[in-house]
């Protein structure tokens, strides 16, 4: 007897991890690689994502959809994800894109992950066309996906306005939002500041375009005139 409910367990399990696998290939095969590069910008300062990308403060990412944990030439990784090994399934993969640490514990990555499945899935999908051999997610679904929610973007403390996003996503994997909103600053000291960062704490370099919108929210938003700090 006891033989047997071990037995339907196991099935009912493994049906269970079936369904989950399932589901998250038909999501992918709906999902937006192109806003997944948008969400991506989240990860830049540690990753590139190109052919022949150099290392960073964390290891090339190109062609990381199915491919061995902890195998990247020339990265030093922890021990605790080349530990973890295997490869990087897709179902794993979107459970270290969701929180990074629960799923490898003692992992060195700082960033604490993406709580939105439809960010999760359209970077998937964005990874994986920065490959040489993308994985064939199939055809979308015939039948309408139900819409993944999109919840709305949290800044913390940060004011909410136009260069907000990219301002977040370029400063919180390192360090937190009060940080910027602390700070006092006029636009070319803003400037000042990134060159220092670069120079001397060996922050990658911003693209340009991203820095000027950066910038121009700072030199508005956290300029000389303002409170420092803003109220809760």
């Amino acid at each position: 007897m006891r033989t047997w409910i071990a037995a339907a367990l196991l099935y009912a399990c493994m049906a269970a991890a079936t369904a989950g696998a399932d589901d998250l290939e038909s999501l992918l095969a709906a999902a937006d690689p192109d806003r997944g590069k948008k969400v991506f910008r989240k990860c830049v300062l540690c990753h590139s994502v190109e052919r022949d990308g150099g290392k960073k403060l964390g290891p090339n990412l190109w062609g990381i959809v199915g491919a061995p944990v902890a195998a990247r030439e020339g990265f030093s990784y922890s021990k605790a994800i080349t530990a973890f090994g295997g490869n990087w399934t897709l179902e794993r993969l979107d459970a270290y894109l969701k929180k990074p640490r629960v799923l490898v514990k003692g992992t060195s990555m700082i960033f604490v992950g993406l709580k939105n499945e439809r960010d999760r899935v359209d970077v998937i999908a964005f990874l994986n066309r920065m490959s040489d051999n993308p994985a064939d997610f199939g055809p979308a679904p015939t039948e309408p996906v139900a819409p993944l929610a999109q919840e709305p973007e949290d800044f913390g403390v940060m004011v909410v306005a136009p260069g907000a996003s990219e301002t977040f996503d370029t400063c919180t994997p390192c360090h937190s939002e009060r940080i910027v909103a602390q700070q006092g600053l006029r636009r070319d000291q803003w400037d000042e500041l990134l060159n220092w960062m670069v120079e001397e704490q060996e922050m990658e370099p911003v693209d340009a375009d991203l820095r000027t919108v950066i910038l121009d929210y700072l030199g508005e938003h956290y300029g000389p005139d303002r409170p420092n700090f803003p109220g809760e």
